[in-house]
């Protein structure tokens, strides 16, 4: 997909896929994306929260879908009632989590061997005390390892690190539109091996 959509250079740094309430109804679906009002962040949201799938014009593609589905809900805060609020408090977010200076500290490092999920989960629960949720690709056919895909962190309405507790099984709304390729993200199995890759092959 990827190279199909131009991305010739994926980065290779964790970068965000979205800032998301968790359940909200309150969403003001008339509010429409407009990237002149994040002007100020395109920089940083080129770099760090970059469209690896669209090679639309200024790449807001990525963007757009992330305000009109989850930036509209988010906005009954008031610390993300406005898109520059929304898009800047994410990337604000993002540079205080910090994950890649985390998992580097850690020694958790893109690697052809495997690692224990249990390891990755305890460093980064160590790190920042509490627990994101981990998501992969589970093993293809004939292979053994899962493949970590993204790593959900969860905020208070105070914007305060908190323990992400979804139980696997519960319905997540938020998963349903996460699709990797033909590969579903779940969340990652505590027991198989785990392939933290260094490119996408």
């Amino acid at each position: 997909q990827m190279d199909a959509n131009d991305c010739h250079d994926p980065p290779m740094y964790w970068t965000i896929h979205g800032l998301w309430p968790d359940r909200a109804e309150d969403c003001n679906r008339t509010w429409h994306f407009n990237v002149t009002e994040i002007k100020d962040l395109l920089s940083d949201m080129r770099h760090y929260w970059p469209d690896v799938l669209h090679s639309s014009l200024n790449r807001t593609h990525f963007w757009k879908h992330e305000w009109d589905k989850h930036g509209t809900c988010a906005a009954t805060l008031e610390a993300l009632n406005s898109q520059k609020k929304y898009f800047g408090k994410a990337l604000e977010l993002y540079q205080h989590v910090d994950l890649n200076g985390c998992l580097l500290k850690a020694g958790i490092k893109p690697s052809s061997s495997y690692y224990k999920m249990t390891a990755i989960k305890e460093a980064l629960t160590r790190f920042y005390g509490v627990t994101p949720k981990i998501q992969c690709i589970p093993p293809e056919e004939g292979e053994e390892a899962q493949t970590i895909g993204q790593i959900e962190f969860c905020f208070t309405k105070e914007l305060e690190l908190v323990d992400c507790m979804a139980l696997e099984g519960e319905p997540n709304p938020v998963q349903a539109h996460l699709k990797l390729g033909t590969s579903e993200l779940s969340i990652c199995n505590d027991t198989l091996p785990t392939y933290y890759p260094s490119e996408v092959q």
